[in-house]
């Protein structure tokens, strides 16, 4: 049977089962996948987990048992933007043990699927698993961008960047003026990318060409690797969630707080433009 404080040690990594979350701690080394040595460790909150399994894999020259926990749709900014683009063996919620560690394994799941409550299987309605924190950079193929937790930047590469690009001059978007972000692995066909996503349009921006697109970043042959661009990514996903428009606003009188709430959550989930917002925030002040 596992107990709290346990561990279960993996190849490069090493999991220690907690009362209401599992602390994984990646190995460094030049075996370890390069994206589990820049996360070094991460925290799980038991809530952000849909379940865990165990298998035997065969291959190689020896058998191996997999531990496996499969994240909440929602809960961990890392994976949402990852969109499955990771390749197994860089997934952060995958333990491999030798064969005869599968006993241990099958507890460690076991104590694991008794500490998961009821509605794992709906998405999260916030962030759960916390990521990189800014401020970040990251050299891209024609850029060097940055995060200051409140704008993105690129400053673009006088060698890398398009002619589009660098006759613009350097780009910066303020969180507020973005909905999403997209990243795609520089490790997939063709060229990969980190692409902003704005609230509305502007001049250069959305071009299908990510190499002509203002809003992003192009990957190429060391550059935009995904232990870099994924956490940054990650990042900027997880601010974007994080904003609350509704807490920097004046408390209304009880008649208008509703419609000033609802008003804040279509904003925050993009339904609303900024010109959108501010005008009809503006006129519910004056009703007020």
């Amino acid at each position: 049977m596992c107990r709290m404080g346990d561990v279960l040690a993996g190849n490069h990594a090493v999991w220690e089962f907690d009362s209401d979350s599992v602390l994984i701690r990646f190995a460094r080394g030049m075996r370890t996948p390069r994206l589990w040595n820049a996360l070094g460790e991460r925290r799980i909150p038991l809530e952000a987990l849909t379940g865990v399994g165990v298998e035997v894999s065969a291959g190689g020259r020896r058998d191996a048992v997999v531990l496996r926990a499969v994240p909440r749709p929602g809960a961990d900014p890392l994976m949402e933007a990852a969109a499955g683009q990771l390749k197994e063996a860089c997934d952060p919620y995958r333990l491999t043990l030798p064969a005869d560690r599968a006993d241990a394994a099958e507890a460690f799941a076991d104590a694991l699927r008794g500490r998961i409550g009821p509605g794992a299987d709906e998405p999260a309605d916030r962030f759960l698993v916390e990521v990189p924190q800014p401020p970040l950079q990251l050299k891209a193929y024609d850029a060097r961008v940055g995060f200051d937790g409140s704008a993105v930047t690129f400053h673009w590469s006088r060698t890398g960047a398009s002619s589009t690009k660098w006759r613009s001059g350097d780009q910066r978007f303020a969180l507020t003026s973005l909905s999403g972000v997209e990243w795609v692995s520089p490790e997939r066909p063709g060229a990969g990318y980190l692409r902003l996503l704005p609230r509305e349009g502007a001049p250069g921006v959305g071009d299908p060409r990510a190499d002509h697109d203002l809003a992003a970043a192009v990957f190429g042959v060391g550059y935009g690797a995904v232990h870099e661009s994924l956490p940054f990514a990650a990042a900027v996903l997880a601010a974007l969630r994080a904003r609350t428009p509704v807490a920097s606003l004046p408390r209304a009188r009880s008649g208008e707080d509703g419609r000033l709430q609802h008003l804040g959550e279509l904003y925050g989930a993009g339904l609303l433009t900024d010109s959108e917002y501010a005008a009809l925030r503006d006129r519910l002040a004056a009703e007020a």
